[in-house]
């Protein structure tokens, strides 16, 4: 008698640019929840609560000021040197915060990604919602300091009509790092020591945007051209010429900034997606 071994594998059918969307806006009730999760355990961790929110720029603006503005005499474009990198930190920081929290996603949420179901983006999804919380906090302290210059100090400078394009500039920052987050997290599952780089990535990436000098003095620098094609450099540059009237405004640097943001999201999602079916057993 010919004993039969048969194998069987149930797999859903999912393809792979299926990004899943229907199911992530249905457990829109659980994003809020994460959202709220994230908010209340970081005042119970601290001993300042949200006054963290408002030291981390003022130290920031302060060194940079000292560093880059007195001793290294690098041209703010006659803006307040204060002013100048308050308005790149907080744009910077927001971004940043995205990145490196979304980057580990996969490995700091390990025990609850194994014990129920949900569609696994909410998580990221979260990270970015959340942070507009902090974000919001520090872009009304660049708003008093903006304030202060304006009304007491009296410095030359003013809002232009590109401020309404706020609203798609922090959009776009939260895409950029929602999709470069979502891949490196998809990395991380299978090569850990990623994890460890990421922090100090975006340390050096500052440097290679705008947040510590103005285009218009770098792009005249034989490697100019890396800073003016790192995506972040025109949403830095457009958040300044319009609450300030100085900066580097192109809608083609824009647009550029926007195609590559929604390429990294795209293939951010999808990997993200393929990667949650089986990191189970790999992280």
């Amino acid at each position: 008698m010919n004993h039969q071994q048969h194998h069987w594998s149930i797999e859903p059918r999912n393809s792979l640019f299926d990004l899943k969307l229907k199911d992530t806006w249905a457990y829109r009730d659980l994003l809020w929840l994460l959202v709220r999760r994230d908010f209340v355990s970081f005042y119970k961790q601290t001993i300042l609560g949200p006054l963290w929110f408002f030291i981390q720029p003022i130290f920031t603006t302060i060194i940079f000021t000292f560093v880059f503005g007195q001793m290294a005499k690098i041209s703010t474009d006659g803006l307040p040197q204060p002013l100048f990198y308050m308005a790149g930190i907080t744009a910077w920081n927001y971004f940043a915060d995205c990145l490196t929290k979304t980057s580990t996603v996969f490995k700091d949420n390990a025990n609850i990604f194994g014990k129920v179901y949900f569609p696994r983006l909410i998580m990221p999804l979260s990270i970015v919602v959340s942070n507009l919380v902090r974000f919001g906090v520090q872009f009304l302290l660049f708003l008093m300091v903006m304030a202060y210059y304006y009304f007491i100090a009296k410095a030359d400078f003013g809002i232009t009509w590109a401020i309404l394009l706020f609203p798609l500039v922090v959009v776009l920052m939260a895409l950029l790092g929602l999709g470069l987050g979502m891949l490196i997290s998809a990395m991380t599952t299978k090569y850990r020591d990623l994890a460890f780089l990421v922090t100090f990535g975006v340390q050096l990436l500052m440097y290679a945007t705008t947040v510590i000098y103005p285009l218009s003095t770098i792009a005249k620098k034989p490697l100019g051209w890396i800073v003016a094609y790192n995506p972040m450099t025109p949403l830095i540059e457009t958040f300044r010429y319009g609450f300030l009237g100085n900066g580097t405004f192109s809608w083609e640097a824009l647009g550029y900034t926007t195609a590559v943001t929604l390429g990294i999201l795209m293939l951010g999602i999808v990997i993200f997606n393929k990667v949650e079916k089986n990191f189970v057993d790999t992280v």
